[in-house]
Protein backbone atom coordinates (compact mmCIF):
# COMPACT_ATOMS: atom_id res chain seq x y z
CA UNK A 1 0.00 0.00 0.00
CA UNK A 2 1.33 3.69 -0.70
CA UNK A 3 -0.19 4.92 2.33
CA UNK A 4 2.80 5.02 4.27
CA UNK A 5 1.97 7.70 6.82
CA UNK A 6 -1.31 6.02 7.51
CA UNK A 7 -1.34 3.59 11.06
CA UNK A 8 -3.98 1.72 12.29
CA UNK A 9 -5.42 2.96 15.72
CA UNK A 10 -6.10 -0.43 16.58
CA UNK A 11 -6.04 -3.59 13.89
CA UNK A 12 -5.83 -2.91 10.60
CA UNK A 13 -9.06 -2.75 9.09
CA UNK A 14 -8.95 -5.58 6.49
CA UNK A 15 -10.36 -3.67 3.42
CA UNK A 16 -9.85 -5.41 -0.16
CA UNK A 17 -9.68 -1.89 -2.33
CA UNK A 18 -10.83 -4.45 -5.21
CA UNK A 19 -14.29 -5.44 -3.50
CA UNK A 20 -17.71 -3.55 -3.93
CA UNK A 21 -18.86 -4.27 -0.51
CA UNK A 22 -17.93 -2.54 2.51
CA UNK A 23 -15.07 -4.07 4.64
CA UNK A 24 -17.02 -4.99 8.40
CA UNK A 25 -14.22 -3.60 9.87
CA UNK A 26 -15.20 0.24 8.10
CA UNK A 27 -18.31 1.32 8.14
CA UNK A 28 -19.94 4.13 6.95
CA UNK A 29 -23.16 5.98 9.19
CA UNK A 30 -25.45 8.73 8.48
CA UNK A 31 -25.06 11.75 10.62
CA UNK A 32 -22.35 12.35 13.26
CA UNK A 33 -23.22 10.96 16.35
CA UNK A 34 -23.22 14.39 18.85
CA UNK A 35 -23.25 16.88 16.15
CA UNK A 36 -27.02 17.87 15.31
CA UNK A 37 -27.92 19.00 11.76
CA UNK A 38 -28.63 22.41 10.59
CA UNK A 39 -32.62 23.13 10.72
CA UNK A 40 -33.50 23.18 6.83
CA UNK A 41 -37.27 23.50 6.75
CA UNK A 42 -37.85 22.82 2.91
CA UNK A 43 -39.60 19.99 2.16
CA UNK A 44 -37.58 19.86 -1.03
CA UNK A 45 -34.96 20.00 1.18
CA UNK A 46 -36.09 16.78 3.11
CA UNK A 47 -37.01 15.15 0.04
CA UNK A 48 -33.25 15.45 -1.19
CA UNK A 49 -31.96 14.46 1.75
CA UNK A 50 -34.04 11.38 1.87
CA UNK A 51 -32.66 10.30 -1.65
CA UNK A 52 -29.16 11.03 -1.24
CA UNK A 53 -29.43 8.37 1.96
CA UNK A 54 -30.67 6.16 -0.65
CA UNK A 55 -28.18 7.05 -3.09
CA UNK A 56 -25.31 6.45 -0.21
CA UNK A 57 -26.23 2.82 -0.39
CA UNK A 58 -25.82 2.55 -3.88
CA UNK A 59 -22.69 3.89 -4.08
CA UNK A 60 -20.90 1.47 -1.50
CA UNK A 61 -22.29 -1.51 -3.43
CA UNK A 62 -21.57 -0.08 -7.16
CA UNK A 63 -17.90 1.26 -5.77
CA UNK A 64 -15.28 0.54 -8.45
CA UNK A 65 -12.91 1.27 -5.78
CA UNK A 66 -13.92 -0.67 -2.73
CA UNK A 67 -14.93 1.86 0.15
CA UNK A 68 -11.75 2.11 2.20
CA UNK A 69 -11.93 5.04 5.09
CA UNK A 70 -7.96 5.88 3.05
CA UNK A 71 -6.99 4.67 0.06
CA UNK A 72 -4.15 3.13 -1.69
CA UNK A 73 -2.40 6.59 -4.13
CA UNK A 74 -1.54 4.03 -6.68
CA UNK A 75 -6.08 3.46 -6.66
CA UNK A 76 -5.74 6.77 -8.62
CA UNK A 77 -2.82 7.42 -11.30
CA UNK A 78 -3.62 10.74 -11.93
CA UNK A 79 -2.41 11.48 -7.85
CA UNK A 80 1.61 11.30 -9.09
CA UNK A 81 0.83 14.11 -11.66
CA UNK A 82 -0.57 15.96 -8.94
CA UNK A 83 2.65 15.62 -6.89
CA UNK A 84 5.23 16.22 -9.53
CA UNK A 85 3.97 19.60 -9.86
CA UNK A 86 3.35 21.01 -6.27
CA UNK A 87 6.06 22.86 -5.69
CA UNK A 88 3.72 25.19 -8.51
CA UNK A 89 1.14 25.35 -6.13
CA UNK A 90 2.93 25.94 -2.98
CA UNK A 91 4.44 29.09 -5.03
CA UNK A 92 0.78 30.54 -5.50
CA UNK A 93 -0.23 29.87 -1.80
CA UNK A 94 3.00 31.63 0.11
CA UNK A 95 1.03 34.69 -2.33
CA UNK A 96 -2.18 33.92 -0.53
CA UNK A 97 -1.03 33.54 2.59
CA UNK A 98 0.67 37.20 2.12
CA UNK A 99 -3.02 38.33 3.34
CA UNK A 100 -3.77 35.37 5.61
CA UNK A 101 -5.68 37.45 8.46
CA UNK A 102 -8.08 38.57 5.65
CA UNK A 103 -9.13 34.67 4.38
CA UNK A 104 -12.36 34.04 5.36
CA UNK A 105 -13.13 31.48 7.99
CA UNK A 106 -14.30 28.31 6.39
CA UNK A 107 -17.89 28.35 8.44
CA UNK A 108 -18.27 32.18 6.85
CA UNK A 109 -18.63 30.49 3.67
CA UNK A 110 -20.66 27.07 4.85
CA UNK A 111 -22.16 28.23 7.59
CA UNK A 112 -23.63 24.19 8.10
CA UNK A 113 -19.74 23.94 9.08
CA UNK A 114 -21.16 26.21 12.55
CA UNK A 115 -21.72 22.72 13.69
CA UNK A 116 -17.92 21.73 13.97
CA UNK A 117 -16.28 25.00 13.91
CA UNK A 118 -17.10 27.89 15.42
CA UNK A 119 -13.33 29.63 15.94
CA UNK A 120 -11.36 31.49 13.59
CA UNK A 121 -8.28 29.13 12.89
CA UNK A 122 -9.57 26.79 9.47
CA UNK A 123 -9.52 29.40 6.62
CA UNK A 124 -10.16 28.87 3.23
CA UNK A 125 -9.55 30.68 -0.41
CA UNK A 126 -11.96 28.79 -2.79
CA UNK A 127 -11.16 28.16 -6.33
CA UNK A 128 -14.01 26.34 -7.38
CA UNK A 129 -17.00 23.87 -6.27
CA UNK A 130 -19.88 21.79 -7.64
CA UNK A 131 -19.92 23.72 -11.01
CA UNK A 132 -19.27 27.62 -9.21
CA UNK A 133 -16.00 29.13 -9.41
CA UNK A 134 -13.89 32.20 -8.32
CA UNK A 135 -12.81 33.76 -11.15
CA UNK A 136 -11.20 36.17 -9.27
CA UNK A 137 -9.09 33.42 -7.01
CA UNK A 138 -8.17 31.71 -10.03
CA UNK A 139 -6.48 34.43 -11.68
CA UNK A 140 -4.46 34.62 -8.54
CA UNK A 141 -3.40 30.55 -8.55
CA UNK A 142 -3.63 29.84 -12.67
CA UNK A 143 -1.20 26.96 -12.49
CA UNK A 144 -2.70 25.39 -9.21
CA UNK A 145 -5.94 25.75 -11.59
CA UNK A 146 -4.07 24.28 -14.43
CA UNK A 147 -3.06 21.31 -12.49
CA UNK A 148 -6.56 20.35 -10.89
CA UNK A 149 -8.10 20.13 -14.13
CA UNK A 150 -5.88 16.87 -14.28
CA UNK A 151 -8.26 15.29 -11.78
CA UNK A 152 -11.08 13.30 -13.50
CA UNK A 153 -14.12 14.40 -11.84
CA UNK A 154 -13.27 17.26 -10.54
CA UNK A 155 -15.84 18.78 -8.02
CA UNK A 156 -14.23 21.09 -5.19
CA UNK A 157 -10.64 22.89 -5.17
CA UNK A 158 -9.62 25.04 -2.49
CA UNK A 159 -6.69 25.63 -0.12
CA UNK A 160 -7.49 24.34 3.59
CA UNK A 161 -5.59 26.40 5.99
CA UNK A 162 -5.42 25.00 10.04
CA UNK A 163 -4.18 28.36 11.66
CA UNK A 164 -2.07 26.63 15.21
CA UNK A 165 -4.06 25.00 18.07
CA UNK A 166 -7.44 24.18 15.58
CA UNK A 167 -8.80 20.82 16.15
CA UNK A 168 -12.04 19.77 13.78
CA UNK A 169 -14.10 17.50 16.14
CA UNK A 170 -15.12 14.16 14.87
CA UNK A 171 -17.72 14.45 12.08
CA UNK A 172 -18.58 12.56 8.97
CA UNK A 173 -18.99 14.74 5.17
CA UNK A 174 -22.71 15.10 3.49
CA UNK A 175 -22.47 12.62 1.07
CA UNK A 176 -20.41 9.27 -0.26
CA UNK A 177 -20.58 10.67 -4.06
CA UNK A 178 -17.71 12.01 -3.71
CA UNK A 179 -14.11 11.13 -2.75
CA UNK A 180 -11.42 13.96 -0.85
CA UNK A 181 -7.64 14.45 -1.97
CA UNK A 182 -5.61 16.16 0.71
CA UNK A 183 -2.09 17.70 -0.98
CA UNK A 184 0.46 18.56 1.58
CA UNK A 185 1.38 22.13 1.00
CA UNK A 186 2.77 23.61 4.39
CA UNK A 187 3.15 20.90 7.33
CA UNK A 188 4.85 21.89 10.35
CA UNK A 189 6.63 19.93 12.65
CA UNK A 190 6.40 18.26 15.23
CA UNK A 191 4.74 15.17 13.44
CA UNK A 192 2.93 14.13 16.34
CA UNK A 193 0.67 17.35 17.31
CA UNK A 194 -0.35 17.78 13.64
CA UNK A 195 -3.17 14.55 11.94
CA UNK A 196 -6.29 13.41 10.71
CA UNK A 197 -8.35 10.49 11.54
CA UNK A 198 -10.76 8.63 9.49
CA UNK A 199 -12.08 6.04 10.97
CA UNK A 200 -9.63 3.91 12.70
CA UNK A 201 -6.70 5.27 10.83
CA UNK A 202 -4.59 8.03 12.00
CA UNK A 203 -2.53 9.79 9.19
CA UNK A 204 0.06 12.68 8.75
CA UNK A 205 0.50 14.89 5.75
CA UNK A 206 3.43 15.33 3.95
CA UNK A 207 4.59 18.41 1.46
CA UNK A 208 4.25 17.52 -1.67
CA UNK A 209 2.40 14.24 -1.08
CA UNK A 210 -1.38 13.30 -1.56
CA UNK A 211 -3.31 11.64 0.56
CA UNK A 212 -6.84 10.10 -0.46
CA UNK A 213 -9.87 9.40 1.71
CA UNK A 214 -13.71 9.62 2.09
CA UNK A 215 -14.88 11.92 4.20
CA UNK A 216 -18.14 9.98 5.07
CA UNK A 217 -16.63 7.97 7.50
CA UNK A 218 -16.35 9.90 10.87
CA UNK A 219 -12.96 11.78 11.06
CA UNK A 220 -11.38 14.36 12.48
CA UNK A 221 -8.35 17.15 12.06
CA UNK A 222 -5.76 18.72 14.07
CA UNK A 223 -2.50 21.16 14.24
CA UNK A 224 -2.05 21.33 17.96
CA UNK A 225 1.81 22.66 16.72
CA UNK A 226 2.54 26.42 16.85
CA UNK A 227 2.49 26.71 12.97
CA UNK A 228 0.05 27.08 9.79
CA UNK A 229 -0.76 24.05 8.13
CA UNK A 230 -2.13 24.22 4.62
CA UNK A 231 -3.04 21.42 2.01
CA UNK A 232 -5.08 21.60 -1.32
CA UNK A 233 -8.09 20.31 -0.49
CA UNK A 234 -10.48 18.59 -3.40
CA UNK A 235 -13.21 16.57 -4.03
CA UNK A 236 -13.51 14.68 -6.63
CA UNK A 237 -16.50 11.91 -8.18
CA UNK A 238 -15.79 8.74 -6.85
CA UNK A 239 -15.73 5.86 -9.62
CA UNK A 240 -19.22 3.88 -9.61
CA UNK A 241 -20.51 1.38 -11.61
CA UNK A 242 -24.05 1.65 -13.46
CA UNK A 243 -26.62 2.47 -12.14
CA UNK A 244 -25.30 4.36 -9.01
CA UNK A 245 -22.90 6.38 -11.41
CA UNK A 246 -26.33 7.65 -12.90
CA UNK A 247 -27.68 8.49 -9.98
CA UNK A 248 -24.51 9.93 -8.83
CA UNK A 249 -23.94 12.12 -11.47
CA UNK A 250 -27.49 13.67 -10.99
CA UNK A 251 -27.49 14.44 -7.49
CA UNK A 252 -23.99 15.89 -8.20
CA UNK A 253 -25.68 18.55 -10.84
CA UNK A 254 -28.80 19.42 -8.82
CA UNK A 255 -26.37 20.17 -5.60
CA UNK A 256 -25.79 23.75 -7.33
CA UNK A 257 -29.64 24.42 -6.67
CA UNK A 258 -29.49 23.25 -2.89
CA UNK A 259 -29.60 25.93 -0.11
CA UNK A 260 -25.77 24.58 1.48
CA UNK A 261 -24.13 25.30 -2.09
CA UNK A 262 -26.42 29.03 -2.60
CA UNK A 263 -25.60 30.23 0.78
CA UNK A 264 -21.81 29.74 -0.09
CA UNK A 265 -21.71 30.92 -3.22
CA UNK A 266 -23.29 34.17 -1.86
CA UNK A 267 -21.58 34.36 1.22
CA UNK A 268 -18.37 33.99 -1.21
CA UNK A 269 -19.29 36.65 -3.10
CA UNK A 270 -19.55 39.10 -0.06
CA UNK A 271 -16.59 38.33 0.87
CA UNK A 272 -14.78 38.53 -2.70
CA UNK A 273 -15.99 41.93 -3.03
CA UNK A 274 -14.54 43.35 0.00
CA UNK A 275 -11.25 41.50 -0.47
CA UNK A 276 -10.49 42.34 -4.11
CA UNK A 277 -11.67 46.15 -3.18
CA UNK A 278 -9.66 46.31 -0.39
CA UNK A 279 -6.70 45.25 -2.82
CA UNK A 280 -7.87 47.64 -5.40
CA UNK A 281 -7.56 50.43 -3.04
CA UNK A 282 -3.76 49.85 -1.43
CA UNK A 283 -2.31 49.46 -4.97
CA UNK A 284 -4.26 52.74 -6.14
CA UNK A 285 -2.37 53.80 -2.75
CA UNK A 286 1.20 52.95 -3.42
CA UNK A 287 0.66 54.14 -7.30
Amino acid sequence: MDQTDCVAMTSPATTDQTNSTPSPDAKQTFGTEGIAPMERASLVTRILMGIVGWAEGLNLRYSKVGNPPVYDKATFPWARDIEKEWHLIRAELDKVLLRQSELPSFQDISTDVKTISQDTRWKTFFLAGYGLKSENNIKQCPETWRIVQKIPGLKTAMFSIFEPGKHLPAHRGPYNGVLRLHLGLIVPEPRDKLAIRVDKQICHWEEGKALIFDDAFNHEAWNHTDKTRVVLFVDFVKPLRFPARLVNWALLNIAIFTPFIREGLDNHNEWEKRFYAEAEALRNKAS
